[in-house]
């Protein structure tokens, strides 16, 4: 008789022992879910904080790309309207017409105008995402590649430029893999937070150890995200603040150079167009006023032109010097997390200087 009460007690044991795996596996499934809930938490406020810096610098590098665009395009017709009026005055038997300003200066803005021109058509014409912000950080590495390798800059315009932008601007938001559009990719120089992991995508069977392992994993991979997304905003705000020092001192300047010298010298072509429309047939007698204008006029649009044309990231370079072009693309330099390098000891050098010189060439008039 004693069998039945073994059988009982086996079976009271297997299922005190089965009610024990099953309450193990409820505490460890909601640990789990805890954990995961931490985690989800923790990444949403640094995924929160981090869009909104990137979504701050992407439109603060769309606004200066658009200041650089509209003062590149002001040059070229500043630069049409020059040469128009010196082969006037020449044919008008002017002499000593001789700008004071050096050849390769002029160049020099003139290769930023056809830049700005080329790339207002190509890739702001084709009504590329980001346009604006990309010419923001690729018209200096452009400008530079120009110089390290002979190439025009007119070159590096065209298909060139969209290609560079296209590779530098990533795809969709940050939640679907992308990187916004300009403050992203382009920025940052590739996936910083990657794996972006979709925490509550996690797939649990019924094994509730497996899922808390997954758990802290994922937890682990959340830290890790984070840490990234910290780096990354820090080095967005640090682009921030080139980018408005850099605005504030083109747009500081191109007012002057507007209301001095731009809009003064197309005033005066307009006349003296309209003299040789209807066959008046007098000397162009403001010649002297004609040729201040332009010759300051080129030294303040060079003094911009050098800000504008420094690269905002450092662009990789060969042994001689030259830049890395892979498929029309220019390298940029980055740093162990995939964060393109900051210029930032050209950009300090290169703002105070044209500060100085902007101010030494105020003081003249």
């Amino acid at each position: 008789m004693a069998l039945p009460f073994i059988i009982l007690g086996v079976a009271a044991a297997a299922t005190a022992f089965g009610g024990k795996k099953a309450y193990d596996g409820y505490q460890k499934k909601s640990e789990a879910d805890d954990v995961l809930d931490r985690a989800q938490r923790r990444f949403d406020k640094h995924k929160e904080s981090f869009e909104a810096a990137n979504e701050t610098t992407s439109k603060k590098l769309a606004e200066l790309g658009e200041k650089e665009l509209e003062i590149g395009n002001d040059f070229n017709e500043f630069n049409t309207i020059a040469i128009d009026l010196l082969a006037r005055m020449a044919k008008d038997g002017h002499k000593n017409l001789e700008l004071t300003v050096p050849k390769h200066s002029i160049n020099k803005i003139q290769s930023l105008a056809i830049s700005a021109t080329e790339y207002l058509t190509t890739v702001v014409g084709a009504g590329v995402s980001g346009a604006a912000a990309g010419f923001a950080v690729y018209s200096g590495v452009m400008a530079f590649a120009a110089a390290s390798t002979g190439t025009p800059i007119a070159m590096l315009s065209g298909a060139a430029a969209y290609n560079a932008t296209m590779a530098a601007i990533g795809g969709g938001s940050l939640a679907a893999g992308g990187w916004g559009m300009a403050g992203g990719a382009m920025v940052l120089g590739g996936a910083v937070v990657a794996p972006l992991i979709a925490i509550a995508g996690w797939a649990y069977d019924s094994h509730a150890e497996k899922a808390l392992n997954n758990a802290y994993q994922s937890s682990r991979e959340v830290t890790e995200a984070v840490e990234k997304m910290n780096a990354a905003e820090a080095q967005l705000m640090k682009v921030q603040q080139y980018v408005n020092s850099i605005y504030e001192s083109i747009a500081r300047m191109h007012n002057v150079f507007v209301q001095h010298y731009f809009a003064p010298l197309k005033a005066m072509h307009a006349i003296i167009v309209e003299r040789h429309e209807k066959n008046i047939s007098t000397e162009i007698s403001e010649s002297e006023e004609i040729m201040e204008i332009i010759d300051n006029g080129y030294k303040l649009a060079a003094i911009m032109t050098d800000v504008i044309t420094t690269p905002l990231f450092k662009p990789m370079t060969q042994e001689n010097g030259e830049a890395v072009i892979e498929d029309g693309v220019i390298q940029l330099q980055t740093d162990s997390n995939g964060m393109n390098l900051l210029n930032q000891k050209v950009l300090d050098d290169k703002l105070e200087v044209s500060a100085s010189d902007f101010n030494a060439f105020s003081s003249h008039f």
